[in-house]
């Protein structure tokens, strides 16, 4: 991640912002010095100290959600003006998480916020309401190269803000119309590694009800564990030196608000910028989603249970693990069930059925365990490590045993049918 971090009323020197473009709109040009892979793609954080002196950091945060809230661009009259305020003041207290309503009157909240906040203690992040969702998405859209947006049809924007705080510029404008799900094509690209990292195992390698591949596309799926990686970066962020003493705080009616301190707010700035800290802000990610065993356990799942179906006709890492797995194909070891003499007559075109016979009538001669045995050896098994397991033994030396008295029986059961 990038260290340069910015307090209240500091700027952003170390590389132009999208305010300080000549072209106004929030679009890059490709050749522009902010498209570059040291630059783009960026996502930022401004400080609560441009708002506060103080706030209050929960000390076990909830998960937060994202609430869309109607907010009318370019319509500046005192409701919409207030309801703008306030998302921004909500918004900036991030680090209050479930608290940030307490340090709002009932009056200062407008409606739509107001009808959440009289909910409790609830940690949420107001997003305008938009077609494309870009709001709630924008953690994840910038974090995609511009190779990955080009390939998909996106537009290069200059890079986003985390939480959302305020745009003039209506940004649906700027986007497709299927701005979602060419999003969710080039996120499940990038992805894609992390989640099948066998060589020459594309995306493009299975079909599109591949449930791992479904998976990837889901963009809901991975707004929470991005949330919490971008959340995380913004916990390692110095404090604004505003004299604040760390320490309970106190309610109104004099109790303490449990589960929370008063404390500095942390600087503002670059959560991520250029391809390289998106690429490690993308594992990250995929950690934060498998933090509690859920992304894993699904992968192992799907992959124990894959079917044919499930690939595309190209070839594939994974694919052909799943054959060799299937047929067998790394076996070493081939067991013959018996081996005929030459002097054993095989005839014609009722051999196959002889064979048969011969057979059925010789597992009548076994015993429960060795008739098991051949069972297996006939099914498909041809490790004898994997017969063994089948069969509860610890090693495979119990059935190298079974097998050679299997044998043994066999070749008196040849003799005796030649006689």
């Amino acid at each position: 991640m990038n260290n340069d971090i910015n307090g209240a009323g500091a700027t952003m020197t170390d590389a132009r912002t999208p305010e300080d473009d000549d072209d106004f709109g929030p679009v890059l040009d490709p050749n522009d010095a902010l498209a570059s892979p040291e630059y783009h793609p960026r996502l930022w954080n401004i400080s609560a100290a441009f708002m506060f002196n103080a706030v209050v950091r929960a000390q076990e945060p909830t998960r937060p959600e994202y609430v869309t809230v109607p907010v009318r661009t370019r319509t500046w009259d005192e409701s919409n003006l207030k309801l703008s305020l306030a998302i921004s003041k909500w918004n900036l207290l991030w680090e209050a998480a479930q608290f940030r309503r307490r340090f709002f009157d009932d009056e200062e909240l407008p409606p739509p916020l107001h009808k959440i906040a009289d909910q409790g203690d609830v940690n949420v992040i107001f997003v305008p309401r938009t077609e494309s969702r870009y709001h709630e998405l924008a953690p994840l859209f910038h974090l995609l190269p511009q190779a990955a947006l080009q390939r998909h049809g996106l537009p290069l924007l200059k890079g986003g803000q985390w939480p959302y705080l305020q745009h003039v510029e209506p940004i649906d404008g700027y986007l497709p119309a299927d701005f979602r799900e060419r999003l969710a094509r080039a996120w499940a690209g990038t992805v894609w590694r992390h989640l099948m990292p066998q060589p020459n195992s594309g995306i493009s390698k299975f079909t599109t009800d591949d449930p791992i591949r479904i998976l990837a596309h889901d963009l809901d799926f991975w707004i929470p564990p991005v949330t919490q990686v971008l959340e995380g970066y913004l916990r390692d962020f110095p404090v604004v030196e505003n004299d604040v003493d760390s320490g309970p705080v106190s309610l109104v009616d004099g109790s303490m608000l449990p589960g929370a301190s008063a404390a500095n707010p942390r600087m503002g700035g670059d959560i991520w910028r250029g391809e390289e800290e998106a690429a490690e802000a993308v594992r990250l990610t995929v950690e934060a989603a498998d933090a509690t065993g859920r992304l894993r356990g699904i992968l192992d799942a799907v992959r124990s249970h894959r079917c044919e179906d499930d690939f595309s006709p190209n070839w594939s890492g994974a694919r052909e693990d799943f054959e060799r797995k299937l047929y067998r194909k790394r076996a070493k070891i081939r067991v013959r069930f018996v081996e005929l003499t030459d002097t054993i007559p095989v005839h014609g075109p009722e051999t196959e059925v002889i064979d048969q016979m011969l057979f059925g009538d010789f597992l009548a001669l076994l015993d429960t365990r060795d008739r098991t045995l051949v069972v297996l050896l006939r099914s498909g098994f041809t490790k004898l490590t994997e017969v063994a397991e089948a069969m509860g033994y610890r090693t495979h030396s119990a059935v190298s045993k079974r097998l050679d008295h299997i044998l043994q029986q066999a070749d008196k059961f040849g003799r005796s049918i030649q006689s």
